[in-house]
């Protein structure tokens, strides 16, 4: 995989889990947070993501720059436009050199403890006016967004357990020891998309242009220097690495039951062909996926976990008898892994809200 999705913080395990046999929790912790081959860092479409250490130096230029400027020229409009800063530009100079400054020793603190610290970080930032979901936003942890896109600061020890996100922040030359050493802006978008295609092709430009959170033109000149082939997707342009055009034996049926924003069921755009008529059961307005059960490359359903803590299928077509067995022993598998952990997803499709 490229990455595998972090914004909520159970699919990181869940997704290493639907690949890596005999993963525990454990093991997942000591690449995060001990060895730190692992790395939390904020890139595509302002998404969070787990990725390999070694992929920073290109995903920093080819992803996580472009986000780190969106985010400071929100930020520095919301806290100007709400009054809270006049000289936004000189508030956000200043409150950042202040973190920095706080974490330089190599210590992890808490957002809240940052608060307490450094005065600037105080303030809100009133949203959504006369809405019934409206209210105050601080502005603290939108400072330390902003710097973590930036590569300056990394979700660092996780003060919760593994099913929830509780982050204490660090400075990242101090977490990895040493600086990141990113590559040239175009350098990085084409190894970016160059992993997508080993990992997801064939796909289309709209495929890679949404995954990427980037322009057409950007994924056209990356397609371009990997000099990608073209080839035929039922009638629609795809992209293949000039590599891989080999044909590969079919693979045996494979069931899999994978998490809410799992890399594989967020991989492409255009999803129809493993999706079909199920989008609205299975992901929410927002486009964000639930839980998706897959038989044989396709998804056929969802699941979700009983009051004690078993994993519930949900099929929603007839998978016949071998998938709805290997669907039942993939089930029969998480369930022993989970141990009783009751995992809620942060984004509930709404296949994965009906019991029974």
């Amino acid at each position: 995989m490229v990455c595998l999705h972090g914004t909520d913080p159970a699919t990181v395990y869940l997704s290493a889990w639907a690949r890596v046999d005999g993963m525990t929790v454990p093991d997942l912790d000591r690449a995060l947070y001990r060895e730190r081959s692992l790395v939390k860092h904020l890139a595509m479409r302002r998404t969070l993501f787990v990725f390999p250490r070694r992929s920073l130096a290109f995903v920093q230029p080819g992803a996580s720059d472009r986000v780190a400027v969106a985010e400071r020229r929100r930020l520095l409009r919301d806290v100007e436009k709400a009054g809270l800063h006049r000289d936004g530009e000189s508030w956000l100079s200043d409150v950042c050199e202040q973190v920095m400054e706080a974490l330089s020793d190599g210590r992890e603190a808490s957002s809240s403890e940052l608060r307490d610290e450094i005065p600037l970080l105080e303030g809100s930032i009133a949203y959504g006016h006369g809405k019934s979901w409206g209210g105050q936003a601080p502005v603290g942890p939108r400072v330390l967004t902003t710097l973590s896109a930036a590569g300056r600061i990394v979700r660092a020890s996780n003060d919760g357990k593994w099913t929830t996100s509780r982050p204490r922040w660090a400075a990242m030359k101090c977490w990895l020891g040493e600086e990141i050493a990113p590559c040239p802006e175009a350098e990085g978008v084409m190894r970016l998309v160059e992993r997508w295609l080993r990992a997801f092709g064939p796909g289309t430009a709209a495929d890679i242009k949404w995954w990427l959170g980037s322009t057409v033109g950007a994924v056209r000149k990356a397609l371009a220097d990997l000099r990608a082939v073209e080839v035929d997707l039922d009638g629609r342009t795809g992209y293949l690495l000039p590599d891989d055009l080999e044909a590969t034996d079919p693979v045996k049926p494979w069931a899999a039951l994978l998490p809410p924003l799992d890399p594989t069921t967020m991989g492409w755009s255009e999803r129809d062909w493993y999706l079909g008529s199920y989008k609205d059961r299975l992901f929410d307005s927002n486009g964000n996926a639930g839980p998706t059960a897959w038989w044989n490359g396709r998804i056929v359903g969802g699941w979700r976990q009983g009051d004690t803590g078993e994993v519930v299928l949900q099929t929603l077509e007839d998978v016949g008898a071998d998938g709805l067995r290997a669907l039942e022993d993939e089930a029969a598998r998480l369930t022993e892994w989970l141990a009783g952990t009751r995992v809620l997803p942060r984004f509930p499709s709404p296949l994965s809200r009906v019991a029974g």
